[in-house]
């Protein structure tokens, strides 16, 4: 990927912490797409707050990645830094055990757990209703990290992030500084928050209750033999569109609706077994899939009069035809 004077000066000012020319794909659920001028995995406190100011002195267009599986890099790359958190970011606090064994049999009893924003999903579900912990168990089926749930606010089975969080830690690229930040200042809605690029989550603070480890881990197996059943494994994202109108009507019901269901563009397939999932093909590429989505999108516009909106974060594709 051609370098230029603003690659060039964020390269310099990163010095070993900057992976020139990295292969994103390999990092994505998708497996597909091109690679990022610049990659720095931050292990420590100190190199996030070196990205952060490298990058505002820069102006370096940056996206941060957490498990990547709510995102889609064009097969061109992107002309920009990835940033990806590592130990500074996965560590997860419980509450102590003898707390836990103070509870008042039959009272529901709040609990605060925090974790970093590069803690998987699953991992924290499955944490947190060993030790006896329950309201996280909806999480246990996705795929994702902590910080881009609340970015997007992430949810399933009932439940979202906005249900139990009550503040996140994050880091303004605008300022350098890291400062608490209540769930009510997040703006977080519907598969989406007023989270930026300029803005990165660190950790997040949940509130959730006391209860049965063997309730919780019980619907764990429930939840995940659920997604089996009903759910494609392989190279996805995922859901590829919010629904519509929560509650109400999902994308997969539209696109099924428009028999879509199996329909391929390339490399890139709607799942036979849900709808508003794509699959891509082992060695495919990121345009099929964006391709394939538009043309979801045109059907389901011109058959129901719903605008479908991704909820995959695409990243390069500006200006492509």
């Amino acid at each position: 990927m051609p370098i230029n004077e603003q690659i060039a000066a964020t390269i310099a000012g990163l010095g070993a912490l900057a992976q020139r020319d990295h292969d994103i794909s390999s990092l994505t659920t998708y497996k597909v797409g091109g690679r990022a001028a610049i990659f720095v995995r931050a292990e420590t406190m100190q190199d996030l707050l070196l990205v952060a100011r490298v990058v505002y002195e820069t102006g370096v267009p940056m996206i941060p990645l957490g498990r990547g599986s709510n995102l889609l890099i064009s097969d061109h790359g992107f002309a920009g830094l990835i940033l990806q958190l590592g130990e500074v970011a996965q560590q997860i606090s419980l509450p102590h055990a003898e707390a836990r064994d103070e509870k008042q049999e039959g009272a529901v009893v709040a609990c605060s757990v925090t974790a970093g924003s590069a803690v998987a999903l699953p991992v924290l579900a499955r944490r947190t209703a060993a030790v006896g912990i329950r309201g996280f168990e909806w999480a246990v089926g996705v795929p994702g990290s902590l910080g881009g749930a609340i970015r997007m606010n992430a949810g399933g089975h009932g439940s979202d992030i906005s249900e139990s969080l009550v503040s996140a830690q994050v880091l303004n690229f605008r300022t350098g500084e890291i400062s608490t930040v209540l769930t009510p200042e997040l703006g977080l809605r519907f598969r989406a928050s007023d989270i930026d690029d300029q803005q990165l989550i660190v950790s997040g603070t949940l509130s959730l209750t006391y209860g049965s480890p063997q309730e919780s881990l019980q619907m764990i197996d429930e939840i995940v033999r659920w997604r089996r059943e009903n759910q494609p494994g392989g190279q996805n994202a995922g859901s590829v569109f919010v629904n519509p109108v929560p509650g109400e009507i999902t994308a997969g019901q539209l696109i099924d609706r428009c028999g879509l269901r199996g329909f391929r563009i390339g490399s890139a397939e709607v799942s036979m077994k849900h709808a508003n999932f794509i699959q891509a093909d082992v060695g495919g590429s990121a345009k099929d899939i964006v391709t394939l989505m538009r043309h979801i999108q045109l059907v389901v516009g011109d058959t129901s009069g719903y605008e479908l909106r991704s909820e995959i974060r695409l990243i390069g594709f500006e200006g492509e035809s």
